[in-house]
């Protein structure tokens, strides 16, 4: 398990410099380019005029429409969404360069684009935008044929692989993989059994090798899973429930309901997955206004704000907080934040955050430009917090023993579990592992020392002024051995480890004793 957390998080550091809807337009634009050499070689069905024309008329309609309708509601226009939009459909519907389909696949755009803001709840959408223009499209075409339908021409054994591959890099992004495995297995067990009972009723002999591949390589089920059920926007927000979400899409997908004109096909599968999640969790945009910003060390910013909407959220949890601002680099305008107060202290909500101090002559490429607009955001200044999620949260049971590694800012989540834990005055035995740069990095520490728990510390200098169940590590490197002989009851504990990714795969060796390992890596920063 400490071998796997350390190449996770390896591979999640990675990927974590860029921003999750950009990583999902390049691995989109990439299989836009692979399907487009493959129809020139005849290896897929649509031609490479097709594809360029279907392509170009999905991103024109859907970035009007995108444009229009936040230049209504006075948005700044976020084309990456527009083209993440098109280009999935590109994949779901059939390119085309006849008028009357043509047309039909224009709708499916605008239909798509408009969902966004007409099927929304408190500025979320409710359904996956791209499922949604599919769905029309195939509803449309019960009474105009001519318009067309959902091909999900996508599930080729040609597009497999780099489906595949395009899609575990997506997923890895933003950790979904054990949820989409969970409905891939789902889904081809159930259009197996739908095989296998279609042969039987026919009186057909059944090559149950060759349908297992045929369903495996040939469905979209690759495609839907990793680039649309995986959407963060219409996910719930805790694991077991996008594991619920991610069977019941599984079980329409794979063995779709008849409804006479009409079946569940897959678009429609998603969107009642789409619903699920919404009853989960009525997924709101929660309006903050910035109270005031502290310095809390060279380097670590804490902001303060006060919620003006309802607001829910469990200890360890973090929220993405969206800061739109002209010209967004690689990391584009949202990102997500570990959640430093405890839900007790609601309507104050706190975040910190990490700034590497600037070199001599370089100040401004050290800096993202999400940072730079979050910077200039005034008191009083309003942002939005467009989702809670995260499962980094203590056992259940309290009598379940607990050790907590932070690593530099990673510190955050625990500080609000704790804070938590002493305000609502519940006992847990709780062991606090803080490995920072130097003594000067050391944040919280007052908050800290008020909860009372053993904290050991590993810097390079002694602190000063250490509280008496605060213990210096001497100067010591944490490793394995060091960590068995300032924490003697590791096996009998629960390890949490919150930091930078690379940070977290050096560390998770360190913890293969223990019960369990739950990580919580900061990316993007």
């Amino acid at each position: 398990m400490a071998t796997l957390t350390a190449a996770w998080s390896r591979v999640f550091a990675v990927l974590g410099r860029v921003s999750m809807y950009r990583l999902v337009s390049m691995a989109l634009a990439a299989l836009a380019v692979i399907a487009l050499f493959f129809s020139l070689l005849g290896v897929v069905s649509p031609t490479p005029l097709e594809l360029v024309v279907t392509l170009l008329l999905l991103a024109v309609v859907c970035a009007v429409v995108d444009a229009a309708a936040q230049r209504t509601i006075h948005l700044p226009w976020r084309i990456e969404s527009s083209l993440i939009t098109a280009l999935i459909l590109l994949f779901v519907l059939r390119p085309t360069l006849e008028p009357l389909p043509l047309l039909g696949i224009a709708i499916a755009g605008a239909v798509a684009s408009l969902s966004k803001y007409v099927l929304a709840w408190r500025g979320r959408h409710i359904f996956n935008p791209a499922a949604t223009g599919a769905a029309t499209l195939a509803i449309l075409s019960i009474w105009l044929p001519e318009l067309g339908s959902p091909a999900w021409w996508v599930g080729t054994p040609a597009m497999a692989a780099p489906v595949i591959i395009a899609g575990l890099a997506v997923l890895w992004r933003t950790e979904k993989v054990r949820m989409i495995g969970l409905f891939l297995v789902v889904a081809i067990v159930f259009a197996f059994a739908r095989n296998i009972v279609q042969y039987a009723q026919a009186g057909l002999s059944l090559d149950a090798g060759t349908i297992f591949w045929q369903i495996l390589w040939s469905s979209p089920f690759l495609f839907l899973g990793a680039f649309m059920l995986s959407e963060p926007l219409t996910m719930p927000p805790r694991r077991w429930q996008q594991l619920t979400v991610a069977a019941v899409v599984g079980v329409l997908a794979g063995w779709p309901i008849d409804l006479g004109a009409i079946s569940l096909g897959f678009d429609r599968a998603l969107l009642i997955g789409n619903l699920v999640a919404f009853a989960f969790a009525l997924r709101t945009a929660v309006r903050l206004s910035l109270e005031r910003r502290t310095a809390l060390t060279r380097t670590v910013q804490e902001l303060t704000f006060r919620v003006q909407d309802r607001l829910l959220f469990l200890p360890g949890q973090y929220v993405e907080l969206e800061v739109p601002h002209h010209r967004p680099d690689a990391r584009g305008t949202r990102r997500e934040f570990s959640i430093v107060s405890a839900p007790e202290e609601l309507p104050t909500l706190r975040i910190a955050f990490r700034e590497a101090p600037a070199s001599p002559g370089a100040p401004a490429k050290q800096q993202s430009t999400y940072k730079k607009a979050l910077a200039e955001v005034p008191d009083g200044g309003a942002l939005a917090v467009t989702g809670v999620w995260g499962d980094f949260l203590l056992p259940k049971k309290p009598d379940s023993p607990v050790l907590m590694v932070a690593a530099g800012i990673g510190v955050t989540p625990f500080v609000s579990q704790l804070r938590h834990l002493h305000l609502s005055e519940a006992s847990r035995d709780v062991v606090l592992v803080y490995v920072a740069s130097d003594s000067s990095e050391l944040s919280f520490r007052d908050e800290l020392e008020e909860t009372g728990i053993p904290v050991r510390v590993f810097t390079r200098d002694e602190p000063r002024d250490l509280p008496a169940h605060w213990e210096w590590s001497g100067g010591a490197r944490l490793d394995a051995d060091v960590l068995q002989r300032v924490v003697p009851d590791l096996p009998a504990r629960h390890a949490y480890v919150s930091g930078p990714p690379g940070l977290i795969a050096d560390l998770a060796p360190a913890l293969e004793k223990a019960r369990s390992i739950t990580t919580d890596a900061f990316s993007g920063y």
